[in-house]
């Protein structure tokens, strides 16, 4: 599976900025390490989609990924609370919607990732189901 590693500046300057102030709408995504079971916290933009919300990787298959994948139970911070969500990956055939609205709603920010990444097997996407 294909991944796009992000530079040092984004790992550890811009994330904690976007988690710290929401900037370009930007949520906390916190998730359980599968190996170590320490708390892994990444900003994410979610969409919704005919009424179910949905994670998107644009990188592809990170660590995050990973962690979901083996731990599903989700929490998502935003500006007006907290929720704890269970994480589905939606199959490859049924995520061209979610990625098109996804890419919408993130803009331009997000067109080099996929250009780079061009199929959909290369972003992995979760629909949430509230605890």
């Amino acid at each position: 599976m294909a991944y796009l590693k992000p530079p040092w500046f984004t790992v550890k300057v811009f994330n904690k900025i976007a988690m710290a102030t929401g900037v370009s709408g930007t949520e906390t995504l916190t998730v359980t390490a599968r190996a170590s079971g320490q708390e892994q916290r990444i900003p994410v933009i979610t969409v919704e989609v005919d009424g179910t919300r949905y994670l998107v990787s644009t990188r592809g298959e990170s660590q995050w990924v990973r962690n979901v994948r083996a731990n599903p139970v989700v929490t998502l911070d935003t500006k007006v609370g907290s929720a704890r969500f269970t994480a589905a990956e939606v199959p490859v055939a049924e995520r061209g919607p979610v990625l098109a609205a996804y890419r919408v709603k993130a803009g331009k920010t997000v067109d080099g990732y996929f250009a780079k990444l061009p199929e959909l097997a290369d972003h992995p996407v979760f629909g949430l189901e509230p605890v």
